[in-house]
């Protein structure tokens, strides 16, 4: 798959992975459905969950890192400034840097180009929040996220999967 093709599939799942409603409770189903997967795959990362306003659902795994929540912050706030994913802004961008272009005023600090961030997007109020992984390759990161908002909406994983490699990966 070529990084269009990627591009134009996280751009079909930030528009069907779209909730009527967002609260505490689908927080915590979102972010526990994330952690049992993570459980039994033994995969070593960091979940949080929050609307822009506060935090709803965290939780580190066994194998993550002091940096992981780091990174899951930095990606929270890219969600928040650009809403939209952080691996569309990886792609978009192709910084292998992980920042943004200088003179944007954005900095390295608190935001990071880097996948594992995916907007909570409620239909009729837009982005309120965000779903962030870290621990992972960004792109598995960000995988996990969409396979788990699809079970949530009943709808196949590959249907909105991304499945292959972009090629300049």
């Amino acid at each position: 798959m070529s990084t269009e093709d990627d591009l134009t599939k996280i751009a079909e799942q930030e528009k069907r992975l779209v909730f009527e409603a967002f609260n505490e409770a689908t927080a915590f189903a979102i972010g526990s459905a994330i952690r049992e997967r993570a459980l039994v795959e033994n995969l070593g990362i960091v979940i949080d969950v929050r609307t822009f306003d506060r935090p709803l659902f965290y939780a580190a795994l066994p194998g993550s890192t002091g940096s992981n929540p780091d990174w899951a912050r930095r990606k929270i706030n890219v969600v928040r400034r650009f809403l939209k994913s952080t691996y569309r802004m990886v792609l978009e961008q192709q910084r292998p840097d992980r920042s943004f272009k200088i003179g944007e005023g954005i900095d390295i600090k608190d935001y990071v180009l880097a996948g594992g961030g995916f907007p909570v997007t409620v239909k009729g109020a837009g982005v309120i929040g965000v779903v962030a992984v870290s621990g992972l390759p960004e792109r598995e990161d960000h995988g996990i996220i969409v396979d788990t908002l699809c079970d949530h909406f009943g709808i196949a994983r590959q249907e909105l999967a991304l499945t292959q490699e972009a090629d300049d990966e």
